[in-house]
């Protein structure tokens, strides 16, 4: 953002001072600011589970930037590689021999799943570099070309040219640079300095070939002989070839200038080519890349226009998420206009409501556009224009209608353009849908789903539907409240909360933090939607950073780490769908990858369930992501009791997950164990056998396995097999260094500062390792001293789950510290927060904002190992506070209070007959409960009164 952090300090302090008495508010949880977004990450995200919205607020234009669930590239395929199975026990002994890079060469020929496209891409490849290359397209590099009518781009660009305004460009451009040679420099060779291209570059001097090169990650350093040269006008033409995401010059990953010097001369002398090129798009029909899996895609953009906006006063922007709506308001010419937008889950729909306190005096523009190269728009009737999209090379497309109402003033539709005037109030409806059905069927008719969602809200019924709306919000956001403190500093910006987060105590930034979490789960994971990606169910790009995917070697488990403890069980539903949909495709797997009964999951999956390893064996061949997953199945009833669901969902699930475990483990033969692998322990230290977070995550499936069949009454073939398998499982190690090993072999590197703690996963969000099993609790702490506070956004939010399960809550304090500093200022690439509050990996990844809501909590209550612990890791920085809502393991729910750091009031609700274990401050009770009642505690926890 553009304000000064030094101001922002003054203004803080002189506020600290002023509201030193005043009395405790109810707390009123908004993000909030003073001006228009500009980027991305400042506008304000609304949704409803399947569509989601980013809100900019812009004055003369306004964008509301929207997405549909179900808008992926790709189509249904298979995604296995027929015969892998072949291969595994020649990789297993290559690694147990020691030969890893022999097993990852030869897992990365015939292990890894197929791609898309990957048969026919090397012949259709090739007869489009035949066409681009072609002698006729030579002309572009001559010095006498006449290039005045090209464009400009400048560079370099780190993210692509994707990121300057040339979203989904692929194919072919050239580049070329114009300068005057200076005298000193005649008779010299030169060097140009030109940092990395995406993909290849064929590069030219005045006309001559210089250099080429096809390795996207090489910095390009070529030499120009002075034969090529001459004083005055010279020109460096390239011919980009752009085969897939970023492209162009993207820069030198060391910060290294782009320039042209004489050689042996300092670089800092020569002439910057950071600078504007022209640019011609000379084929941008590249072949479909092949790829393991897809991409979440943007649907469009809704555009408002308007005129007259001048002399704007008293502008504000925020999205409250009491109530799940944004607003935009200000002044000009001494009227006030206000809109209010928010997407409805009971009416489907994206909705925005634009008034102005003057009559007549709202006028204003609306139209749609689409990043997708096929997108048309069309005129519906005299109020309602719509939106068709496909995706390139995919099998989806979507449709979007958009319905202007306004009870006085004049609406038309010109051309494609909705155009409203001489009211003071109009209400928008947008709706859209995609022909998706499930993973195996795109059948689906968008127009009628669409149409039908707009059709079913009542022409002026903007009060009913926004009515509605917050009805059926608030029965989800209401279950659970926080108060940390004065909400004192909402009177600075939310951007500016952050710059001084550091600074000041801000507890109540925390609290908002944390039901900004619960916000952002309810607005992307309802009932019958697909489960948050990486990014929620929010995206503006056509090649989002790691597609926008699920991620399930930490990332998607983790957005749904705060589901039951925050009350917030019902969004878990979409997570159990996507299970039981990558369970029927990776039983598939297990089988023509491994040979194995059961199912698996790899590190990655998508829309359409693919299960095989992807992208490289160093890091794609993982095999615990669907035990992990069934670690959420098993803590959703651990939190709810509900035998139901464990017996009909969970159980068969986790079933299938163990059964593949005991046909995959092999015996180590150094040690005897059964061991996992092929496997890595992500994304660190590349192919193995036996990595601890495997160990780790398969005993307690087997454990939950036994323990779900005790309480069905299950006795079978499989649970002997467990029983059987359980204890030979190799167990955790402590190293040479005092740390819990990585790996069964003692080779962690003390200097390692990996973002992944992988080999922590039995302390958080496992049990395994706790206080009752103090040396490999004490070996833990060492691994993640040796790991170091910095990280990536969600790295941050494991670590400070990982520190209040150590009960060290100032240290976990410092993770909230880092996860709120502002993302906006240069930190080398680490994590922080954007000015929406939108967590940075970087760059935007929306699991560390799930995953530290679930870790503040985590200092204020924990329920693992059957005991409640009462403000086990409560920082310094949080004295004072109240919880009312909050879930523990075993049925029950608490509300909490505590003053001056101690306990002041709990009362516990309990779903179920039986004796709650609970602790605080080395005191410990067994409560008999009765199911439906709730029972006061004082701080010594001794029973007070049942009611």
């Amino acid at each position: 953002m553009r304000n000064t952090p030094i101001l922002i300090l003054l203004f803080v302090f002189f506020l600290l001072g002023a509201c030193k008495e005043r009395k405790t508010e109810e707390v009123y949880y908004r993000l909030w600011y003073d001006e228009p977004a500009e980027a991305w990450t400042e506008a304000l995200p609304i949704g409803n589970g399947r569509i989601g919205a980013m809100v900019f607020g812009g004055v003369e234009t306004d964008r509301i930037q929207f997405n549909e669930e179900t808008l992926w590239t790709g189509a249904p395929r298979d995604y296995n590689r027929e015969g892998a199975a072949d291969y595994l026990e020649e990789i297993r002994a290559l690694l147990f021999a020691g030969k890893q890079d022999e097993a990852e060469a030869l897992a990365g020929e015939h292990f890894m799943g197929k791609m898309s496209n990957e048969d026919e891409y090397p012949q259709q490849l090739a007869t489009w570099l035949t066409k681009v290359k072609g002698d006729e397209s030579l002309i572009y590099a001559s010095p006498d070309f006449d290039d005045s009518d090209w464009g400009v781009m400048t560079f370099p660009n780190i993210q692509g040219w994707e990121s300057i305004g040339f979203e989904g460009l692929d194919g072919t451009v050239w580049l070329r640079f114009t300068f005057d040679l200076p005298e000193d420099w005649k008779d010299k060779d030169l060097v140009l300095n030109l940092g990395r291209i995406r993909d290849t570059d064929i590069t030219y001097f005045n006309g001559n070939f210089i250099n080429s090169e096809d390795n996207k990650n090489a910095h390009r350093r070529y030499k120009v002989s002075a034969a090529d040269t001459g004083l005055g006008k010279n020109v460096v033409a390239i011919q980009v070839l752009n085969f897939y995401d970023k492209g162009g010059l993207v820069g030198f990953k060391t910060g290294e200038p782009m320039v042209i010097y004489p050689v042996g001369e300092e670089m800092e002398n020569g002439i910057p080519l950071d600078v504007e090129w022209k640019y011609f798009i000379q084929n941008s029909q590249v072949p479909q890349y092949p790829k393991y899996q897809e991409s979440y895609q943007p649907f469009g953009d809704l555009w408002l226009e308007f005129e007259g906006q001048e002399h704007i006063e008293n502008y504000t922007r925020e999205l409250d998420i009491e109530n799940a709506m944004a607003r935009t308001s200000y002044e000009s010419e001494g009227v006030r206009y206000t809109r209010e937008y928010f997407v409805s889950a009971p009416d489907q729909a994206l909705v925005l409501h634009l008034a102005s306190s003057v009559p007549g005096k709202l006028n204003f523009k609306a139209s749609l556009t689409s990043l997708h190269r096929d997108f048309e728009i069309r005129k519906v009737d005299d109020r309602v224009i719509m939106l068709l999209a496909k995706v390139e090379d995919g099998a989806l497309h979507g449709v979007s209608y958009l319905r202007c109402e306004s009870p006085e003033g004049y609406i038309s539709v010109i051309g494609d353009i909705l155009t409203v005037a001489n009211t003071n109030e109009a209400t928008l409806y947008l709706t859209a849908a995609t022909n998706y059905r499930n993973y195996n069927d795109v059948s689906g008719k968008p127009e009628v789903k669409a149409m039908d969602a707009l059709n079913q809200i009542e022409v002026g019924a903007y009060d009913k539907v926004k009515a509605t709306h917050i009805e059926d919000y608030q029965k989800h956001y209401n279950t659970f409240d926080i108060d940390l403190g004065e909400n004192r500093l909402d009177s600075l910006t939310t951007d500016q909360r952050i710059v001084t987060f550091n600074e000041t105590q801000d507890p109540s930034l925390v609290g908002l933090y944390v039901q900004y979490g619960r916000y952002l789960l309810i607005s992307s994971s309802r009932q019958g939607t697909r489960p948050a990606n990486l990014q929620g169910i929010w995206n503006e790009e056509l090649t989002p950073p790691w597609d926008s995917k699920y991620t399930c070697n930490i990332n998607l488990e983790m957005n749904y780490w705060p589901a039951e403890p925050l009350n917030l069980s019902v969004m878990h539903e979409p997570l159990f769908e996507l299970i039981e949909e990558v369970a029927e495709r990776g039983a598939k797997t297990a089988k023509i990858h491994y040979g194995a009964n059961g199912w698996v999951l790899h590190h990655n999956t998508d829309l359409w369930r693919g299960t095989a390893p992807i992208n490289n064996p160093n890091h794609g061949i993982w095999v615990t992501g669907g035990a992990w997953l069934c670690h959420h199945l098993w803590e959703h009833y651990e939190f709810t009791l509900d035998t139901t669901f464990l017996r009909e969902k969970a159980y068969p699930l986790m079933a299938g997950a163990a059964e593949f475990f005991i046909d995959f483990l092999v015996e180590d033969p150094t040690t005897g164990y059964l061991v996992s692998g092929p496997s890595n322990s992500p994304e660190n230290g590349g192919l193995v056998m036996a990595p601890a977070m495997d160990h780790q995550i398969v005993r307690e499936l087997f454990r939950n396995c036994l323990d779900a069949a005790q309480i069905l009454g299950i006795t079978d073939d499989l649970t002997r097999q467990i029983e059987e398998t359980l204890p030979k499982v190799a167990p955790d190690q402590i190293g040479q260094y005092g740390q819990l090993q990585e790996w069964l072999a003692d080779k962690d590197d003390p200097e390692n500062h990996h973002r992944h703690v992988s080999h922590l996963w039995a302390v958080y969000p496992g049990e395994e390792i706790n206080v009752k099993t103090p040396e490999l609790m004490d070996a833990a702490i060492k691994s993640l001293e040796f790991r170091g506070d910095e990280g990536t956004g969600w790295s941050l939010a494991w670590k400070l789950n990982l520190w209040s399960r150590f009960r060290e809550g100032n240290h976990a304090w410092k993770m909230v510290n880092t996860l709120l500093s502002p993302a906006w200022v240069e930190r080398s690439g680490r994590g922080g927060s954007y000015a929406n509050l939108f967590d940075a990996h970087p760059p935007f990844q929306i699991d560390g904002n799930f995953g530290a809501s679930a870790g503040i909590l985590e200092m204020i209550v924990q329920s693992q190992n059957d005991k409640i612990v009462l403000l086990p890791a409560l920082p310094d920085a949080l004295g004072n506070g109240k919880i009312k809502g909050v879930k523990a393991r075993g049925g029950y729910e608490l509300n909490i209070e505590w003053l001056n750091h101690e306990l002041e009031k709990l009362s516990i609700y309990s779903v179920s007959n039986g004796k709650c274990m609970i602790e605080y401050e080395g005191i410990s009770r067994e409560i008999p409960m009765r199911a439906g009642e709730s029972y006061l505690l004082d701080p010594q926890l001794n029973w007070v009164i049942n009611k």
